[in-house]
């Protein structure tokens, strides 16, 4: 999983609310196991129309959102049937955080294990943020794992809280099986140690 210390780049305002998992990816494109190709079905129904055409309105097919890499949301995204599919599709679009006021648990949880920094901030600060990504692709906004801030493009910082074992592993860009190779000579020990105590097994 790729490191993540600090992203500075376009943020994408979507002021909706309980943006749910279908919306991210809808259930038809959840026939694969693999975790690219899914950034070009994101939020399908709202990019596309049903002939496949974008849709010019919805924010990620604007010229200045294109290239985004965070996300200014509204409340409870995530929510809806559990699916990491939507976590892989955002991350395979290129989206490498989202700032809301919450987050459904289950994909909140399956966003750090697939290299994303969700970010939960009181509504005050959403609303500056959201007002800071309205200016485009000329406004850069800075998300910092390390200090734990979210800063503006005019400066104003916002500070967030984050869980120490999941900052830990999205700076060192550890998934579970990272964590697990993490372990690896001490689990060669214990299967040789075993192994002697219990040849016949």
């Amino acid at each position: 999983m790729e490191k993540f210390l600090k992203v500075t780049g376009i943020a994408a305002p979507m002021p909706l609310v309980n943006i749910d998992t279908d919306m991210i990816i809808p259930k038809v494109f959840l026939k694969t196991i693999k975790r690219s190709g899914l950034g070009v079905n994101l939020f399908d129904e709202m990019r596309f129309d049903r002939q496949g055409n974008e849709i010019p309105d919805f924010v990620l097919n604007k010229p200045q959102y294109r290239d985004a890499e965070i996300l200014v949301t509204g409340d409870n995204f995530g929510c809806g049937s559990s699916r990491e599919h939507a976590p892989w599709a955002l991350k395979d679009f290129g989206i490498k955080s989202i700032i809301a006021t919450s987050f459904a648990d289950i994909f909140y949880n399956n966003c750090f294990k697939n290299g994303i920094l969700p970010i939960v901030l009181p509504q005050e600060a959403v609303d500056v943020l959201m007002k800071d990504a309205e200016k485009g692709s000329n406004a850069r906004m800075t998300v910092d794992l390390e200090n734990q801030t979210v800063t503006t493009s005019d400066g104003e910082s916002f500070s967030f809280e984050v869980d120490s074992f999941k900052k830990h592993c999205l700076i060192e860009g550890l998934d579970d099986i990272g964590l697990t190779m993490e372990k690896a000579a001490a689990i060669d020990t214990f299967e040789a140690a075993a192994s002697q105590a219990r040849p016949w097994v």
